[in-house]
């Protein structure tokens, strides 16, 4: 009747975290990729430190796919100016640094480019209570 393993539970967890997707506000996607990103970039340091090169590269891929495909794709550059622009220009270089990451097995590179999402990340985190003010709503909602 239930499948072996984790199953059950990996279900779980894509159920929640769909939901978080649904009811998460603009603001708060962000947060949400910007998790995700260092979350896989974790993961690929683990397993490089492990030497299991299938699931760094899948990790890596991860992290390169939400950088790619959820942040950079997000950006407006025309509403963002020159700050869109540096931005994107910011998402295209860790993009390079994680695959450079991978082929030379630089644990290095992949530190690097946490770190600039982290700093990103506080910084987006730091503008929620003026975006929920924007928006006239609490600002913990805005970053839950």
């Amino acid at each position: 009747m239930f499948s072996p393993g984790h199953a059950g539970a990996n279900a779980y967890a894509r159920v929640g975290v769909e939901t978080g997707v649904l009811g998460a506000s603009p603001h708060r996607l962000i947060v949400m990729l910007y998790q995700g990103a260092r979350q896989a970039i974790a993961q690929a340091r683990m397993h490089l430190q492990q030497g299991n090169v299938a699931e760094r590269g899948k990790a890596i891929s991860k992290a390169i796919r939400i950088v790619e495909s959820g942040l950079q794709q997000s950006l407006n550059v025309e509403a963002g100016g020159e700050v869109g622009q540096r931005l994107y220009a910011l998402y295209a270089y860790m993009t390079r640094r994680l695959f450079e990451a991978n082929v030379k097995q630089s644990e290095a590179m992949l530190v690097e480019v946490d770190g600039l999402l982290a700093t990103l990340e506080e910084a987006w985190v730091g503008i929620g209570p003026e975006i929920a003010r924007m928006a006239g709503q609490p600002a913990a909602e805005s970053i839950r």
